[in-house]
């Protein structure tokens, strides 16, 4: 029944959220459009970081890395190239998806905090790269007066932050959808049999390691696709835009939400986003304060995320040693597909 009723809310919640952000570019500034539109970039990196964390089973801190890449891809592109935007998404989605699958040697292997520290430096060696390519880049100046971006062949330019920021809603959602639907598939239930139980899959004959390089690349084409909405939304990049201190809250972000939920990595990223840009002017020195407290409370009272609470299921009693499965309900489910 408890359940039953947080399910309830969260269905409410969601569909209140969704109805907030159709309506937002009419009731809100200028500057507040741009912000929402840049927090809906940040929170489509949460859901890639969250695909890997709590869906694939391997904690990353390095996703601004294939996030860095398709930004920066999509502002040459726009500037020397094409203004529309599907082949701006599509070319920094390359972007971002060909740096995961360079660094997939690296990370695959390794599991548990390895897998931290390693996309940790690969995140710190980007920002570096970013830094001193000073002739495509602008080094740490960054890339200024990127031109406007047009959503298809024949659409006229966006030019306001109303406009650019439904073009961002948009490509958000489409994507978010298309990972709900990609987990559904047998592919998303071999992820999280391997996050469970890797060596019972193993034995079962399936290939874990090339369940865990399709997230990962997947996950850095989602990226990807991020950092060309960043650029539709901000007009310009620099290297401060994919640092560490954006790591770590998105990683934040994904851990309050709830880091087995796609949604949940969403809502938790936008709430770390709107507490750290809004608070800082409310609470001016205290935002990180807030958001501390927030991860702590976040931590004991919901462990699963706030978007993901529920009771926990009782844990069935051992079954005698002589015992076998004689009926499909004995053999885990992830393993039957």
């Amino acid at each position: 029944m408890r359940d039953e009723v947080l399910r309830r809310v969260r269905a409410a919640v969601a569909t209140l959220v969704l109805a907030g952000l159709l309506v937002a570019p009419w009731v809100v500034d200028d500057y507040t459009a741009a912000i929402l539109a840049r927090t809906l970039a940040l929170g489509l990196v949460g859901v890639s970081v969250a695909l890997l964390t709590g869906v694939a089973g391997m904690p990353t801190l390095g996703q601004t890395a294939p996030y860095a890449a398709g930004a920066y891809a999509s502002a040459v592109l726009g500037s020397q190239v094409s203004d529309v935007g599907v082949v701006q998404v599509a070319v920094a989605a390359l972007a971002g998806a060909t740096l995961a699958a360079v660094t997939l040697p690296l990370v695959v292997p390794a599991r548990g905090v390895i897998v931290l520290m390693i996309t940790l430096a690969v995140g710190e060696l980007a920002v570096t790269v970013l830094g001193r390519w000073r002739s495509v880049t602008g080094g740490t100046d960054g890339l200024a007066g990127i031109a406007g971006v047009r959503p298809f062949w024949g659409l006229p330019v966006l030019v306001t932050d109303q406009a650019r920021y439904l073009y961002t809603l948009v490509v958000v959602a489409t994507l978010v959808g298309a990972v709900l639907l990609l987990l559904r598939t047998r592919a998303g239930v071999l992820l999280r049999a391997g996050r469970d139980d890797e060596m019972r899959l193993r034995a079962s004959g399936h290939r874990v390691p090339l369940y865990l390089s399709g997230a990962h690349v997947a996950a850095g084409a989602i990226a990807g696709a991020a950092g060309s909405l960043l650029v539709v939304a901000q007009q310009y990049i620099s290297p401060a835009d994919f640092g560490f201190d954006t790591s770590a809250l998105l990683l934040l972000g994904v851990v309050i939400g709830g880091t087995a939920s796609v949604g949940g990595a969403l809502v938790g990223a936008v709430l770390v986003i709107a507490v750290r840009d809004w608070l800082f002017g409310v609470l001016p020195g205290h935002a990180p304060l807030v958001l501390g407290a927030l991860f702590v409370a976040t931590v004991y009272l919901l462990p699963t995320g706030v978007t993901r609470a529920r009771r926990p299921r009782p844990i069935p009693a051992p079954r005698p040693p002589d015992a076998t499965p004689t009926r499909d309900r004995d053999v885990t489910p992830e393993l039957r597909v």
